[in-house]
């Protein structure tokens, strides 16, 4: 009965990732935080990260044939950093789903960006695990996780997206980091949209954007922020 409601309880977060364990002890393992207790994700976090680091690599090398070594590498760092992870993690939901020790629990670790990206980096090494190490087929959910972002990065542009570019440039000036609020969620589990708003210390007004994620609504917020702060000349 304890595993059957062990598993109900983390199949929304399955359907997020597009892939249902055999093995639901392994995904329970990678969402697991050293302060939960003595077994933890630290391993299958070491072996996510190489696995997602081959591949990102991959799919930019066969994506930008005539790219140099430098420009690809910049692009892979960019995809597959502490905040990109986090970002994907917060578009899973996974926060809600983390097992921390109360210590993480008290400080917010759910929210916590490195938390969230080691979580990202353990799942797909549990996935690789669970599939009996089928590498192509952990290729596959992962790259769904990194299709708009794949699609949208290029070698001659900053690789700094919006959001980042915003948290930058307050901190160079010493002010406090933006203030995200989701202020609505409509349409359907499978079909949402996030409405989101951006606060900064200095300006009155918000700055909104909206996305089929929460994420693309806080880089829409984002660059809007940016966009008025430079017509304006505040920074």
């Amino acid at each position: 009965m304890a595993d059957n409601c062990k598993s109900f309880h983390l199949h929304p977060l399955e359907i997020k990732i597009g892939y249902a364990f055999d093995n639901i002890e392994l995904l329970n393992l990678a969402l697991t935080h050293r302060s939960y207790g003595t077994e933890h994700n630290e391993r299958l976090e070491y072996l996510g990260d190489s696995i997602l680091g081959m591949i990102i690599a991959k799919k930019l090398f066969d994506l930008f044939p005539k790219c140099p070594e430098g420009d690809l590498t910049r692009m892979r760092s960019t995809l597959v950093r502490e905040t990109t992870l986090a970002e994907i993690a917060r578009e899973f939901n996974l926060g809600n789903f983390l097992r921390l020790g109360p210590g993480e629990l008290k400080t917010g670790g759910s929210r916590r960006d490195s938390l969230l990206a080691d979580a990202v980096e353990s799942i797909i090494g549990a996935i690789f695990l669970d599939t009996n190490d089928d590498f192509d087929r952990v290729k596959e959910i992962v790259l769904t996780w990194f299709d708009s972002r794949l699609t949208t990065i290029n070698p001659k542009v900053n690789q700094k997206d919006p959001k980042s570019t915003l948290q930058e440039l307050l901190q160079s000036r010493h002010f406090k980091l933006p203030m995200y609020t989701v202020d609505n969620i409509t349409g359907s589990d499978n079909n949402q949209t996030f409405y989101v708003s951006v606060s900064i210390e200095f300006i009155k007004q918000k700055f909104s954007g909206y996305g089929s994620s929460r994420r693309k609504a806080e880089q829409l917020a984002a660059q809007k922020a940016l966009d008025f702060i430079k017509a304006n000349k505040l920074l």
